[in-house]
């Protein structure tokens, strides 16, 4: 007994030592198979390194990445940031479909397209493609906002949402900020109430069916996943079940120090790789590789609805837009507006090659012009008799064909045809004033589908479905006279003048706006109106809640917060906001006047100011109303 227990510490060092022998060897093998001269420190190093980093440090070697250990001093120094770098690597491998090698080798033939001035569009030819071009209201777009809110139940929804507000000049995520500040309410809570609402509607068209949990993806970043995740717990994830919304994190991608694809090094630290977005084309890989499009394949689903973080008007057109994909059974169709000639918007555009292949696909408006002039089209990019470009604007929203998705993925991983954009110091276009990298675009989905494949778009008019947040107040206030400035102040501008012009149609006297200037933008101010989901998810909902004989002037300020509200014979010159519970139905009425809300610019620069107040220029200043809560299920009538 006494003998085995002295002879086990030098087993165990045998032991150890036959295991550093068999790396060392396995190590050796791995890289002699390569010009191991090229890298001495790599090679010295071996020792520190398991065997699945000493084949991450073969595949660097082999796609000519040596210079990344050129800096490696001897064994023993800075061991565990050697081995952090290699995590890094092992990280950046796994998370791009095809590896690093393949990120790699697609960077080298898109460097060498740039930097010979290749055209991506060489050979073809484009055209204006077949699509649906709504008006709101009429009954046309009714049917098919009918068609849609009946499939809302066959589908689910993925929000993109990896970035943060910096751009903004707001430091919270983007979906945190408040879409409107006349009720506060946030982007993500408006969008999950637009959902669960629709989804109710759909519920009751479905006739003795069983409710089903509509999905809601979220795909976030480093950048926002914990603080998502945060605002959907301290909110209770504003009314959904946390298990109907899933979170999947886009990784960042290589950057690129030169016109050979070597990856570049963090300036402040040589074991770290930068790295940057790749983009929200991420989206369909994050997807096929999570499983969870079998899965809604398999309980039944038939649609997913794509869309962007900071759009507070797109579920105003969602329904109609996808009825038309139901009635025109199109596997890929595009929500899109009107756009003028050389807007900085994408033109949906149908390109034909010499070689007989189509796509109907987003064209960048700085690509557009060229292509069209280089194609028999000498004035390039010009407004139509409609006075606008016959090329519908892109707004980056999007609506799939599950089945058929299903089969595209399964060829491609989700991979997305990528481009990359470098920044080049001078004319001979040899290095770079900063590292790049290759990028990838939700949108650019059709560009490997068959020519069998249905793919069209939807128009609706730029009131109703696009008023994106995207600029600071002084990136916004450069944009040219005319032209949409897509900052905080135009979308929430938007957001009351839109929902102004529905009530209109629905026949409320509404009093005209008053152009106002706020952070150097000059803006329509409409009346103050704004409603619940649950209250209205159609135009239908409206007219059937809209009664004759009202009218609201453009001072006023209108909330409604309850699902079963009539509004018949009302006269508003102030502030009303009317709240029921879901089982309570309210009829409302008479005439209401008070002081109301008003709205008082600020001073962007004014820091004491909330950010979210100060990126708009105004703030809603509650001077008085009249507030009606019905907190009992029944039948009620208000008339002041």
């Amino acid at each position: 007994m006494d003998q085995s227990l002295d002879r086990s510490p030098h087993l165990l060092f045998m032991t150890s030592s036959a295991v550093d022998s068999a790396i060392r060897k396995l190590a050796t093998v791995q890289l002699n198979e390569l010009s191991t001269s090229s890298s001495p420190n790599l090679q010295k190093n071996l020792l520190i390194l398991s065997p699945e980093q000493i084949d991450l440090g073969k595949m660097l070697l082999e796609t000519g990445q040596g210079h990344l250990f050129e800096s490696w001093p001897d064994p023993g120094v800075d061991d565990d940031e050697k081995k952090a770098l290699l995590a890094q690597v092992s990280l950046l491998n796994s998370s791009y479909p095809g590896g690093l090698a393949s990120y790699i080798k697609t960077a080298r033939e898109l460097l060498a397209d740039s930097k010979a001035g290749r055209n991506p569009f060489d050979g073809f030819t484009p055209s204006v493609p077949s699509g649906e071009v709504l008006t709101f209201g009429d009954d046309n777009f009714i049917q098919y906002e009918e068609s849609g809110v009946k499939e809302v139940q066959n589908a689910a929804f993925v929000l993109v949402a990896g970035g943060l507000g910096e751009r903004l000049g707001y430091k919270g995520i983007k979906v945190a900020l408040p879409m409107e500040t006349t009720t506060g309410t946030c982007f993500l809570q408006h969008y999950i109430e637009s959902i669960l609402s629709l989804s109710q509607a759909s519920h009751k068209h479905a006739q003795g069916e069983s409710q089903r949990d509509v999905p809601l993806v979220i795909m976030t970043s480093d950048d926002t996943h914990g603080h998502t995740l945060q605002l959907l717990e301290s909110n209770s994830y504003f009314g959904m079940k946390p298990t109907q919304v899933k979170l999947l994190k886009q990784e960042k991608v290589a950057c690129l120090a030169d016109n050979d694809a070597k990856l570049a090094l963090d300036p402040n630290n040589q074991y770290k790789i930068q790295t940057k977005p790749h983009g929200h084309g991420d989206v369909h890989s994050l997807l096929y590789s999570s499983g969870l499009l079998k899965e809604w394949k398999d309980a039944g689903l038939r649609w997913v609805l794509f869309f962007q973080d900071t759009n507070g008007l797109l579920f105003k057109a969602i329904p109609a837009a996808l009825g038309v994909s139901v009635t025109k059974e199109y596997h890929v169709n595009s929500l899109a507006v009107p756009r003028k000639a050389k807007e900085a918007i994408g033109g949906i555009t149908k390109l034909t090659h010499t070689d007989g292949r189509e796509m109907v696909i987003n064209v960048e408006y700085n690509q557009l012009d060229p292509l069209l002039r280089a194609t028999g089209h000498p004035d390039g990019d010009v407004n139509c008799e409609t006075g606008y470009s016959p090329y519908p604007g892109n707004i980056n929203q999007l609506i799939l064909e599950l089945g058929p998705y299903i089969d595209e993925l399964s060829k491609t991983g989700g991979s997305i045809k990528e481009f990359i954009n470098p920044k080049y110091k001078d004319s001979t276009k040899t290095e770079f004033k900063s590292s790049t990298r290759l990028e990838c675009m939700m949108q650019d989905y059709p560009k490997t589908l068959p020519p069998t494949a249905r793919v069209g778009f939807t128009v609706t008019e730029i009131w109703l479905a696009y008023a994106p947040v995207k600029n600071n107040p002084e990136d916004a206030a450069k944009v040219p006279k005319g032209n949409p400035y897509h900052s905080a102040t135009s979308g929430e501008t938007a957001i009351y003048r839109a929902n102004s012009m529905i009530l209109k149609k629905a026949g409320v006297k509404i009093d005209d706006p008053v152009t106002q200037v706020f952070n150097g933008q000059e803006v329509e101010v409409w009346s103050r109106i704004v409603w619940k989901p649950k209250w209205a998810v159609t135009f239908s909902d409206i007219k059937n809640k809209v009664k004759e004989n009202n009218s609201v002037s453009q001072k006023s300020t209108l909330v409604i917060k309850g699902s079963n509200v009539v509004i018949e014979d009302l006269k508003l010159n102030g502030a009303l906001i009317v709240d029921s519970v879901d089982e309570a139905e309210v009829k409302v009425g008479g005439s209401v006047s008070n002081s109301g809300w008003m709205i008082e610019s600020v001073d962007k620069d004014h820091s004491e100011l909330p950010e979210e107040v100060r990126i708009r220029g105004f703030e809603i200043k509650k001077v008085e109303q009249l507030e009606k809560f019905y907190g009992e299920p029944g039948n009620f009538c208000f008339k002041a």
